[in-house]
């Protein structure tokens, strides 16, 4: 038995010292080039890198993400052959994580890397704007969901423009793909919009957080101030080839074959409002269709306007609260009373705007540009809103104090806020003024329709 048993040891030590020898000098060699990239020394990494990648490229996914690293910076650092060899190289990379770690590698995410670099680099490579074109749409058709990058999405609708303006898509492709990518972008905002809000209390504030927090925080607002960024970008890269002059024959030669299409209706109603389409009698057919086929709060939002262009008042400010109403995601919910509000301050009905700017914050604690907004109307009050002439120029110290409250709540805001404030404190009385009228420290109250109190800056 005792034989036996040392022969049956032995078979085992035979049949799997290999494996045991393998994964030794496979661990070796991931020990030591980790330790080169954590070191930043790429150059030395990179041989014993490569021989465990093609080894055993299963063994362990810091190859993946390390090699990252390391081609990132030789396509850096090399030019000409050799650069576009690691460029290559990268994208292979990045397939063959694909292929050994694939729950981990989302594919839109990962096709979206690879048609950046190929479109950064396309000069070296040789590429046209079609074959980018054809790269950009295979990812985003393959995994939209995860196709989410800033940039990327960018780039891709530049090209989406410029086979447009080529004559190879049609116009409706066009403002589709608009439409899919405004719709991604505006998603990204709330999910990243949503995990800021969940740091800051219900006025905005900070809550005490730890370093990791802080660090989230960072990380949340730094992609809300790209997707914000692109978003004006795609809007402009759009351009007038969006305008009521193309819009309208567009949607009225398309409506009946569309009439019953929510989603259609829907983003075309969105599309002529935002466009400033809205005088137009086909604005108005869209709007009713879709009421008619799918209520929601957009369309009691349309309907308000509409009834406010009829001089019905009263109508449209029950339409306006019905929207609010319908809408069940506070972050949608915020949006509409945010549309409201400015709708009423462009009338100049500066307390209406106020209340509606002031409970689209109880939704989005952390939207800025209604504390701007409000700053704003309180500046354009301060000639209105004062018993003299210091009274009436306080009024830019409670525009200031909005303003700053913009910063406070989204870091984004800051530059904007900082501009503003400048402004209002420069129209504030000075020094010199508070100190001969005598008033430093003290209460005033702001009448009107403000209805606010400001202190007066001490000496």
């Amino acid at each position: 038995m005792k034989f036996k048993l040392t022969l049956f040891l032995a078979f085992l030590n035979l049949a799997f010292s290999p494996v045991l020898a393998q994964n030794e000098q496979d661990l070796q060699s991931l020990s030591i080039f980790s330790e080169y990239v954590k070191a930043k020394n790429y150059d030395s990494a990179y041989v014993p890198w490569m021989e465990l990648r093609q080894r055993n490229p299963r063994f362990n996914k810091a190859i993946f993400v390390y090699g990252e690293r390391i081609l990132k910076y030789k396509i850096k650092n090399t030019t000409a052959a050799e650069k576009t060899a690691f460029i290559n190289d990268m994208i292979k990379l990045w397939e063959e994580r694909a292929t050994f770690f694939p729950s981990v590698t989302p594919k839109g995410t990962y096709m979206a890397k690879a048609c950046q670099l190929q479109y950064d680099n396309r000069k070296e490579l040789g590429l046209t704007k079609d074959e980018l074109f054809a790269s950009f749409n295979q990812a985003y058709k393959a995994d939209a969901k995860t196709f989410t990058n800033p940039k990327s999405l960018y780039t891709y609708f530049s090209l989406v423009v410029d086979m447009y303006d080529a004559k190879n898509i049609p116009a409706q492709e066009l403002f589709n793909m608009y439409d899919e990518i405004s719709e991604k972008v505006e998603n990204e905002v709330k999910n990243y919009t949503n995990k800021r809000n969940a740091f800051l209390d219900e006025d905005g504030e900070s809550k005490d957080l730890s370093r990791s927090e802080a660090s989230k925080l960072k990380s949340y607002n730094s992609y809300l101030k790209a997707y914000n960024q692109i978003s004006s970008s795609i809007d402009t890269k759009l351009g007038t080839r969006a305008n009521c002059e193309n819009l309208i024959p567009l949607y009225t030669r398309d409506f009946e074959i569309f009439k019953n299409d929510g989603l259609w209706l829907q983003r075309a109603m969105n599309r002529m409002y935002a466009k400033g389409c809205n005088d137009d009698p086909l604005f108005v057919r869209i709007v009713e269709q879709k009421n008619a086929l799918e209520p929601n709060a957009d369309t009691a939002f349309y309907l308000g306007i509409l009834k406010e262009k009829a001089g019905q008042s009263a109508e449209a400010l029950n339409y306006y609260n019905q929207a609010v109403t319908l809408e069940t995601d506070e972050f949608a919910k915020s949006k509409i009373l945010f549309k409201i509000a400015t709708n009423f301050k462009k009338k100049g009905q500066y307390s209406q705007a106020r209340s509606y700017y002031m409970k689209s914050l109880k939704f989005n604690p952390s939207l800025g540009k209604a504390y701007l907004a409000i700053s704003s109307m309180y500046a354009k009050s301060a000639n209105n809103c004062g018993t003299d002439n210091f009274s009436k120029r306080a009024v830019y110290w409670l525009a200031a104090n909005e303003a700053a409250k913009a910063a406070r709540v989204d870091p984004n805001m800051k530059k904007n806020a900082a501009k503003s404030i400048a402004n209002y404190k420069a129209k504030a009385p000075q020094k010199s003024e508070i100190f001969s009228s005598g008033r430093a420290g003290q209460v005033i109250n702001i009448g009107c329709w403000i209805q606010r109190n400001v202190t007066v800056p001490s000496l």
